[in-house]
């Protein structure tokens, strides 16, 4: 299964009783509707679902769509879109919630990966909604791999894995981190912000690449390096490293060159991502004592995969001194569920109202 491919979602409309708020629903022991989205810089997933009491998964999602962010002039018409489309126009839907990689400031969602301004209090009444919710993006991934099927994911490492938190991370338009802690039928998702930590680089070539990193910034985290944007500066940091002129312009073109074999800059670039990245992934399986394990997400990760399995990720994840035997115990999984985020922050809303009620 690969994630993200349009052709496999649902474009025909949902005809659907009208219902009332989800508090209500949840009282009345009917089960409720959640309009949920998960946004990015590049795209935003939307998906209505809807919860059901004693089956597995406990959520199912009755329509989705994912939008391309740049075609749209703000989160609210793509939000729009998707309610005229995929939902009956009888339906009245009150509550809606998004996964977002930002914070609230006042009114105003401060997320720097999106392309729009997005103030609540609009965006509330364009939609005419009664409650819009904002959640972490990596918060409502975390939250969402209790949901996951084997089908769902692919072995980076293959172990057992123990009892513990699960940690997921994700290269993407940045690096999103968030932590899943045990706690009986009730996990909690705690946030981090691990990819602002400082780039800790592990061969002298990498050292190379962080002092070019360091010319124009104060401060160079590791999501200047793990990410989109972070591949890219890999790429022309290692150009001027060897007095060369750089011919790719975008993460893809990169990503692609180097999986073609035929661009030896490119190779390395990508090379050395997924080197930081095992590094990385070893450090917050430790940091966090991941006997759940990790999930590797983003939407980097997928296109490279066969890539990433052959590179030295396992190597760097396991290079960890005394602390190499515990890694062995710690499955790395590859997410492909696209909608994960989307099922996470529905999953999210639902247990706040039940626990507000």
């Amino acid at each position: 299964m690969k994630p993200d491919k349009a052709a496999a979602l649902r474009d025909e409309p949902l005809a659907m009783t009208p219902t009332h708020s989800l508090r209500q629903e949840i009282r009345g022991n009917v089960s409720p509707l959640v309009l949920a989205a998960d946004v990015g810089g590049t795209h935003a997933r939307i998906g209505l679902l809807q919860a059901r009491a004693g089956a597995q998964p406990p959520l199912e999602m009755l329509a989705r769509h994912v939008y391309e962010c740049a075609k749209w002039p703000g989160l609210g018409e793509i939000l729009e879109d998707f309610i005229a489309h995929y939902a009956s126009p009888r339906h009245n839907i009150a509550r809606c919630v998004l996964a977002v990689a930002g914070y609230m400031r006042g009114d105003e969602l401060v997320a720097e990966n999106l392309r729009w301004p997005v103030r609540i209090s609009e965006l509330r009444a364009h939609l005419k909604l009664d409650r819009l919710d904002i959640v972490n993006d990596f918060e409502a991934l975390a939250c969402g791999t209790r949901f996951l099927s084997a089908r769902d994911s692919i072995a980076v490492i293959d172990a057992k894995g123990t009892t513990g938190p699960t940690v997921v991370v994700g290269p993407g338009t940045g690096l999103g981190c968030a932590v899943l802690l045990p706690n009986g039928d009730a996990p909690i998702v705690m946030p981090s912000e691990a990819g602002h930590v400082a780039l800790a680089p592990g061969t002298e070539r990498e050292i190379e690449v962080l002092r070019r990193l360091g010319r124009d910034r104060a401060y160079v985290h590791t999501g200047h390096a793990l990410s989109g944007p972070g591949l890219m500066n890999l790429y022309r940091a290692l150009a001027d490293i060897e007095g060369v002129a750089t011919i790719h312009e975008t993460p893809a073109a990169v990503s692609t060159a180097a999986m073609a074999g035929d661009d030896p800059l490119a190779r390395e670039a990508l090379s050395m991502f997924c080197a930081l990245l095992g590094s990385f992934t070893g450090d917050l399986a430790i940091m966090f004592k991941a006997g759940g394990g990790v999930y590797l997400a983003g939407g980097i990760l997928p296109f490279v995969h066969d890539f990433l399995l052959a590179s030295e990720f396992r190597a760097r994840f396991f290079n960890k001194g005394v602390m190499r035997e515990f890694l062995t115990t710690v499955p790395v999984r590859l997410i492909e569920h696209g909608q994960l985020g989307v099922f996470g922050a529905a999953a999210m809303e639902i247990e706040a109202a039940t626990r507000a009620d």
